[in-house]
């Protein structure tokens, strides 16, 4: 990714910690309660075509991704056939899915925000889209959070300031795609 894209937002988080440990931690890891998932579903999508020309931006127009339903993309290893891209991005969620989904949400240059995951994988919020649903993000943000699950934020556990809210949006549309993973497009490099 092209570094002069990101700008670092003061609502970086600094830890993702899942807590699930002594008593209870067999009913988490039940294979119905695995893996542990957020509530929120978003009911409204962001336009796919704006998510392909930031995603396309901020990798500089050089790099091959797959964009799922919900908008999450995966950065595609260079010169992999439809097929194998598919495969690959497939794996990549599941992956993400189904370890722990830390996260790194960034400010961009254009406003928005970038969630990157521990694999090739991101997802865009829209700007002007989070603040046309501003009511839904600020109702439902902490629904974005699995069970027991605690993100660590400069405000505080769970506490969340615009930016993070706004995180936890992005990341909910992963967990839509990885719940029904639908490759809807694989964009090509200029």
């Amino acid at each position: 990714m092209h570094r002069r894209s990101f700008v670092t937002g003061s609502g970086a988080f600094i830890a993702l910690v899942s807590v699930g440990f002594g008593k209870g931690y067999a009913a988490v890891t039940k294979k119905e309660n695995f893996p542990p998932a957020p509530q929120w579903k978003p009911s409204f999508r962001q336009p796919t075509g704006k998510i392909i020309e930031r995603i396309s931006y901020y990798l500089d127009g050089k790099r091959d991704f797959s964009v799922f339903r919900n908008g999450t993309c995966v950065v595609l290893k260079q010169g992999l056939s439809d097929k194998d891209a598919k495969s690959f991005s497939l794996t990549t969620l599941s992956n993400i899915f189904n370890s722990h989904p830390d996260m790194n949400p960034l400010s961009m240059d254009d406003g928005n925000i970038l969630v990157r995951y521990n694999q090739p994988a991101m997802n865009v919020v829209l700007r002007d889209v989070a603040r046309a649903h501003w009511p839904e993000i600020e109702k439902h943000h902490l629904e974005g959070l699995a069970a027991s699950e605690v993100l660590i934020t400069p405000q505080g556990p769970n506490k969340f300031d615009d930016f993070g809210k706004q995180a936890l949006l992005g990341r909910a549309y992963m967990f839509m795609d990885a719940a029904a993973p639908e490759i809807i497009e694989i964009h090509r490099a200029n």
